[in-house]
């Protein structure tokens, strides 16, 4: 843990900090499409991810998610920072994207840290800033590009997040993503593949040229 910690937050915490965090942290490693946190849940500690990937999803009333953001290496959650610091329930639910590997800080430390280290200061607003321009890029799509344009940003942000041009998830699962349903999902995809974008295989999708 401890290189991995300096190698990705050295530039970013002080070096007692990053001592405080060896000593009250605790690494976790979880496989692809593990829950590690549900809507309603109270949040106990905050994460720092050294490696991986974590989507971030909302739920509306009838129970269908949308995709907000990603979490990638050397980031955390400003919503899980804001349920820690006003002890309020989860109004999101991030899912692994990927194997992951993470240090989990407990919830009592981040207020002694705000007053205590710029570093953590400086990080915990550059983050709220970043999830703060991820969910207005969200909005934005939702709002102002039509559902095919969404889906190849979609697909396109997964390649990134996952390092993989094969994205392994179902038609369905794009669709939950997605907010719409499996049979537009599908039909959009045959589109894209009809002007050689993309590759539709049995169990996965080759991207190609998008």
């Amino acid at each position: 843990m401890e290189t991995e910690l300096y190698n990705i937050f050295g530039n970013h915490f002080e070096q007692p900090l990053l001592e405080e965090i060896r000593s009250v942290g605790k690494l976790v490693e979880y496989p692809a499409g593990e829950m590690l946190m549900d809507i309603g849940n109270y949040v106990r500690s905050m994460p720092l991810l050294l490696s991986g990937a974590i989507k971030i999803l909302r739920e509306d009333d009838e129970g269908d998610e949308l995709l907000l953001y990603y979490l990638e290496q050397g980031e955390t959650c400003s919503v899980t920072m804001a349920c820690c610091l006003g002890q309020t329930k989860s109004e999101i639910r991030a899912i692994t994207e990927t194997e992951a590997k993470m240090i989990m800080v407990p919830v009592q430390k981040m207020e002694e840290w705000l007053a205590k280290y710029r570093g953590w200061r400086n990080y915990v607003f550059d983050s709220y800033h970043s999830r703060l321009n991820e969910l207005m890029q969200t909005v934005d799509s939702i709002a102002f590009k039509n559902l095919d344009q969404r889906l190849v940003d979609y697909l396109v942000k997964k390649s990134e997040v996952t390092n993989d041009k094969y994205i392994r998830s179902t038609h369905q699962e794009i669709a939950y993503d997605l907010h719409t349903s499996r049979v537009v999902v599908s039909r959009l995809l045959k589109k894209l593949e009809k002007m050689q974008k993309l590759i539709l295989h049995r169990n996965y999708i080759e991207l190609i040229d998008l």
